[in-house]
């Protein structure tokens, strides 16, 4: 798990890379399907990893500017970087003890559901790797090649 989470960083920095070559303009022109927008699902993705990990697992009290505090590329590449520096010593301390530890998420009515860590997690993966897709769509859209979504050959898995 700990190297998907890899992936979906090194990923996550080349689309910021990625980014650096589109107009602003292109980065907040409506788009068709998910968040709708560029930079805002790049904000998103970051949003709801952070969210759901030091806020939800960790039980954390944790500050997400509105994607309006932090509505440029820069600023969510900030944003994103303080977030990891939290993210990243939970990741890289999993062990499968955790895996069925449950977190209480409070839904918007007020609800409480349960959910295993292990399940929040993949979660978590499978969130940034769907609107990756839509990011790599909307690229082709503009007429870019998009970040290659290939794990293979991010030498995550070193021999």
């Amino acid at each position: 798990m700990i190297k998907l989470f890899e992936y979906n960083w090194q990923v996550r920095n080349d689309w910021f890379d990625w980014c650096e070559m589109v107009s602003q303009e292109e980065l907040m022109k409506q788009r068709i399907g998910g968040i709708g927008y560029i930079l805002p699902t790049l904000y998103h993705i970051v949003a709801v990893e952070y969210g759901w990990i030091c806020g939800g697992i960790q039980e954390r009290q944790i500050d997400i500017p509105s994607f309006e505090e932090v509505a440029s590329l820069q600023q969510i590449k900030e944003f994103s970087a303080r977030c990891h520096t939290e993210v990243a010593p939970f990741v890289y301390a999993w062990d499968d003890s955790l895996e069925d530890r449950i977190m209480m998420d409070i839904l918007d009515d007020g609800t409480q559901e349960a959910h295993p860590y292990g399940e929040v997690l993949r979660h978590v993966i499978a969130h940034e790797i769907h609107h990756i897709g839509q990011l790599s769509i909307w690229s082709r859209e503009i007429g870019k090649e998009p970040v290659t979504a290939n794990l293979i050959g991010r030498e995550l898995f070193r021999i």
